[in-house]
């Protein structure tokens, strides 16, 4: 009897995972190693997302290793009552931001990595998102989201992007032209999200430059150790 209930709960899980839908994800352009882009994705974000959500494990000063001078951070991505060394942490206290928008906005430091553990893909997640919006006049904010059925978020991007509507067979078209070309808004959101995959991991490149010349040095030695193994060994052998 316990061997039969104990088959039931373990293959209960994957019955309810092959019966749910398979989430599909556009794949993120690689922006680790574009410094100019990763610089336009800060500039995005501080315009477009840290007036509600904040990256309160980020300071100003680490712009500094996407090239950025402190001069450039202080004359373009600086509030006036910032500081350099400063967290970016925003005004709007949660209690209140839970109270307008029925949750508080999530602080975005490690959302990427957040949704990678999650779907496997944070880059590629947030970048279908941030192009997934679509009009719902049965929601609140008026928007609804391909990949966040729901969502309380509202389009912050909208005059960017234009407004899009929900067509036959479940695919999004474009009802009225933003600002820029769908072109150019793939390419700047595709800048934000480089920038939040940067947030998560400052170091990533670093790491992985490290594990290249580890394993080139590991190689190297492995060349001369077996040469005086075979040295060591001849008379024997």
């Amino acid at each position: 009897m316990m061997k039969k209930l104990l088959i039931v709960f373990l293959c209960v899980p994957l019955l309810a995972f092959a019966a749910g839908e398979v989430l599909h994800l556009d794949k993120a352009p690689d922006r680790s190693r574009d410094l100019p882009a990763l610089q336009n994705g800060a500039k995005v974000f501080i315009n477009y997302c840290l007036n509600c959500h904040s990256a309160s494990y980020m300071r100003y000063n680490r712009l500094q290793d996407i090239g950025l001078t402190e001069q450039q951070i202080k004359d373009n991505l600086l509030f006036t009552a910032d500081k350099v060394g400063d967290l970016m942490t925003i005004a709007m206290r949660r209690a209140e931001a839970k109270q307008w928008f029925g949750t508080a906005p999530p602080d975005l430091t490690v959302i990427a990595r957040a949704r990678a553990s999650e779907f496997g893909s944070g880059p590629d997640w947030l970048y279908t998102y941030l192009r997934g919006f679509y009009r719902d006049d049965a929601r609140p904010t008026g928007w609804n989201n391909t990949v966040f059925a729901n969502v309380g978020m509202p389009h912050v991007l909208w005059e960017l992007q234009g407004e899009q509507v929900m067509g036959a067979g479940h695919k999004l078209t474009l009802a009225r032209p933003g600002l820029m070309k769908p072109e150019e808004y793939d390419a700047m959101v595709a800048d934000l999200v480089g920038f939040l995959a940067y947030m998560g991991e400052p170091v990533a490149n670093f790491r992985k430059q490290l594990g290249v010349i580890v394993l080139i040095f590991l190689a190297v030695l492995f060349v001369f150790s077996y040469a005086l193994k075979r040295e060591y060994w001849k008379d024997i052998h």
